[in-house]
């Protein structure tokens, strides 16, 4: 049985309207001594710069989202590998890669404007010369890294087994309150995540990352919530192997803030991938962007990557403060014990949450990123 077809009324704004001229009257005209020259290219009618609608026919899929219609017996399937704004690159299920535009009602039936195609889509294109093809309908995504922006949804990456969150111990330092909102953002996105601490040749046996902690005692504390976390240094070649073994046979991005060394480790797990890698900034401290879009790359021992742009700031979506404590794991044995129902675990009175930080039994490093989350979202 097929999917259920339903019509839908999608907006068009217009493009390239002219501006509407003033009104002038023929009378006007004519008292004018200049009338005799008047000329204009302007519209003398019409309604300017209007919203346009179309009826499309579109089908039910899994979710709410509404899938374009289209005809299979002219479209083939691919998967997109990378996309910069409508312009993107797909490689189809035979093996063939095409230069691919995106049509307007794709980007008009999409949630979200900005993200009508992002890299790891599966998609049905229309092939049309020359291994240039049109994007005709983008699939359901499953499994997705986003992030908000401007009250958006940007998707970064969808179709993806895991995501290795990257952090650097050193250069630029170690933030780990965004290795915590990253790690939110997996767990909404349904993605496994893999904590990645790199550039440990830069720290020696006595140095702290945050604080009071050591290498150790950072990469323990996550072990213990149950995170997978690997050692890693593209220069020396430690944790590399590990880390390969991690990515076989899975669908992978590498995410995480500028300048933690993503593209290096990238380039140390298979060199061919040759990928562009830059220095941290002296005065800032920062990362610069050398990945400029999320691209899908096939590894040679099976599996695929997504190197994406570092991000130098998280702003969760579709989380709400409430829910915040729930992505805390170590919170869960104590909040029914917190004296209200409702308790936010930050300036209540008989908190349980915040016995266990006086205790010792919660990290004081992730309850100041829980706190930190609260202030923000």
């Amino acid at each position: 049985m097929g999917k259920k077809k339903r019509k839908q009324r999608v907006a068009f704004r217009k493009h390239h309207t002219r501006r509407t001229r003033d009104r002038l009257s023929h009378r006007d005209m004519l008292d004018d001594e200049s009338a005799e020259d008047f000329q204009t290219s302007e519209r003398v009618s019409g309604k300017g710069s209007v919203t346009r609608y179309r009826t499309v026919v579109t089908e039910e899929g899994g979710d709410e989202d509404a899938l374009r219609n289209v005809d299979d017996s002219v479209c083939i399937r691919g998967r997109v590998l990378s996309a910069i704004g409508l312009h993107c690159f797909v490689r189809s299920d035979d093996g063939l890669k095409y230069e691919c535009t995106v049509r307007n009602i794709v980007k008009k039936l999409a949630t979200d404007e900005r993200t009508a195609v992002v890299a790891g889509d599966q998609v049905l294109i229309q092939p049309l010369q020359e291994e240039k093809a049109v994007i005709e309908r983008v699939e359901p995504r499953e499994r997705v890294i986003s992030r908000g922006s401007k009250r958006r949804e940007h998707v970064i990456v969808s179709n993806v087994d895991q995501a290795v969150i990257v952090a650097s111990t050193g250069d630029p330092p170690l933030k780990t309150n965004l290795v915590d909102r990253f790690l939110i953002s997996a767990e909404k996105g349904n993605v496994q995540p893999i904590i990645c601490l790199n550039k440990v040749d830069l720290i020696t046996g006595g140095d702290n990352l945050v604080g009071e902690l050591s290498l150790g005692k950072v990469a323990g504390l996550y072990s213990q919530l149950g995170y997978d976390v690997v050692l890693t240094s593209a220069a020396t070649g430690r944790g590399i192997e590990e880390l390969r073994q991690r990515l076989a046979g899975k669908q992978t991005v590498f995410t995480g803030q500028s300048g933690v060394g993503k593209s290096s480790l990238l380039n140390a797990i298979q060199p061919g991938l040759e990928l562009d890698t830059g220095e941290v900034s002296e005065e800032s401290g920062k990362g610069t962007h050398t990945t400029r879009t999320a691209s899908l790359l096939e590894l040679d021992f099976g599996g695929w990557v997504v190197d994406t742009p570092g991000i130098r700031q998280l702003e969760l979506w579709d989380v709400i403060p409430e829910e915040v404590e729930g992505y805390f794991v170590e919170f869960r044995p104590f909040v029914t014990f917190c004296h209200f129902t409702n308790c936010s675990h930050t300036h209540e009175d008989k908190c349980a949450v915040k016995a266990a930080v006086n205790l010792g039994q919660i990290s004081r490093l992730r309850y100041g990123s829980y706190v930190r989350l609260l202030d923000v979202e």
